[in-house]
């Protein structure tokens, strides 16, 4: 039991305190933006479960890859929101709620948004050249694909959940999602699995900037005069 402890702590650690301490310190007024986004996707659910409301959030957050390219750009940010036609509306609000809850706690709200936004943009433009390639290629989707309705939160939850994981040197936790994705992909191979691969990709570019990012600031501070060494940028291991 002390060996798993240790593990935990290991791994968990740092992520854990430091959403502790926000949660403490100023509660639910940690995450803002995560609760709008919860609300927001709730209203969306009874609306489009209405019959007067249903064909309005398809006007506004339905995203398809037969659709013109612009049509779906200027969906794409409320499509997050929108909870998938087939999948339980509650599932979509607990991955908001907690995912982005934790990543808006650890990262901030706008990275938050940029990484939420950036992965959902790459499964989106992904969809497209995949319907575009042979349905022989690996990477290639069936043309039916193109009339499938796209939304949800799922692209970006998971690529906030690997940058936090990774940001906060849970690497377990985080290669353990990248695994979980392609084991889907393998099974499955439909479009919202292949999307989940052009989130991760996206993900493992936006941590590499991060890191590039955090270097030049230490190396940048390093050479200033009467200043000594700040560390890596990266959350520091507390117990």
């Amino acid at each position: 039991m002390n060996t798993l402890a240790r593990l935990a702590r290991t791994e968990w650690g740092p992520l854990y305190v430091t959403v502790r301490e926000a949660l403490a310190g100023q509660r639910w007024r940690a995450m803002p933006v995560t609760l709008g986004a919860v609300c927001l996707t709730a209203i969306l659910q009874f609306v489009q479960n209405q019959p007067w409301g249903f064909q309005f959030v398809q006007d506004i957050g339905s995203v398809r890859a037969e659709e013109p390219l612009w049509l779906a750009l200027l969906r794409t940010p409320l499509s997050l929101f929108v909870p998938a036609l087939d999948l339980p509306v509650w599932g979509a609000l607990l991955q908001l709620l907690i995912v982005f809850g934790i990543a808006e706690i650890c990262l901030g709200w706008w990275r938050m948004l940029v990484i939420a936004y950036a992965t959902t943009l790459a499964g989106t433009l992904y969809a497209r050249v995949a319907i575009s390639l042979s349905p022989g290629n690996p990477l290639g989707l069936p043309v039916t694909d193109a009339q499938v309705v796209d939304t949800g939160p799922s692209a970006a939850v998971v690529g906030l959940a690997v940058f936090v994981a990774w940001r906060y040197r849970a690497y377990w936790t985080g290669w353990g999602v990248v695994a979980a994705m392609m084991i889907e992909v393998a099974f499955k191979g439909n479009l919202a699995g292949k999307e989940h691969i052009a989130a991760l990709a996206t993900v493992f570019v936006l941590y590499g900037i991060s890191i590039l990012r955090h270097r030049h600031r230490r190396r940048h501070r390093h050479r200033r005069p009467g200043r000594g060494r700040t560390g890596s940028g990266f959350p520091p291991i507390q117990s």
